[in-house]
């Protein structure tokens, strides 16, 4: 008899170890996917379009300390941005040029220099004349990124672009056009709601 409670005792007890490991094996709950941020689109029109990488560029010059003598003239390097490059800047942030609520523009950096975006021709189709900045806000009405329009208005989105706008509604996004102050012949288009933005070529109205 003593044997038979014995026995029961152990085997009670393995079973509570076991119940014990089961519990701890348990898989952790998925955390919910990460929300866009709602500091970037939403809504918000920037007040100005980005600065040209030389006014950019300009504040760091005065900083720096007495002019040093010249050194001999270098010709100019093609300015290159690196490959894979990232824009998602903050958590909740587009993986795609955007710009934040302070009116910075994130990936409006490479300058003139950016062989991506020269144009043998630019302004070939004339110039945009249908107004820039917040106070003409345009409602897309079809076609895609190869071509799009809204107003009587027709744009193509530059190829190095292509990329950056899988999440645009061509018939019914709204978006701003910016002047680009370092590519000639491109504009910026900016999406009020993702605040995301695209160099643009003006086709003619």
């Amino acid at each position: 008899m003593k044997h038979l409670f014995a026995l029961l005792t152990i085997t009670m007890m393995c079973f509570a170890h076991r119940g014990g490991e089961q519990r701890e094996q348990r898989p952790q709950r998925s955390q919910p996917p990460q929300q866009p941020s709602r500091d970037v689109g939403h809504g918000y029109v920037p007040k100005h379009g980005p600065p040209s990488q030389a006014q950019q560029a300009r504040p760091q010059e005065q900083a720096r300390p007495q002019e040093q003598p010249r050194r001999e003239e270098q010709p100019r390097q093609e300015n290159r941005p690196p490959e894979n490059r990232s824009f998602n800047d903050r958590a909740g942030h587009p993986e795609a040029p955007h710009v934040h609520r302070n009116d910075q523009w994130v990936g409006h950096d490479t300058g003139r220099d950016d062989r991506r975006y020269h144009l043998d021709h630019p302004w070939e189709h004339g110039r945009f004349a249908g107004g820039f900045g917040r106070g003409h806000v345009w409602r897309l009405a079809g076609g895609g990124p190869g071509r799009f329009w809204f107003g009587g208005f027709y744009f193509s989105v530059a190829p190095v672009d292509f990329d950056y706008c899988g999440d645009w509604l061509w018939d019914r996004d709204q978006i701003v056009i910016y002047e680009d102050p370092d590519h000639d012949g491109y504009y910026l288009a900016y999406n009020v709601r993702l605040g995301t933005y695209l160099h643009v070529v003006f086709m003619g109205s």
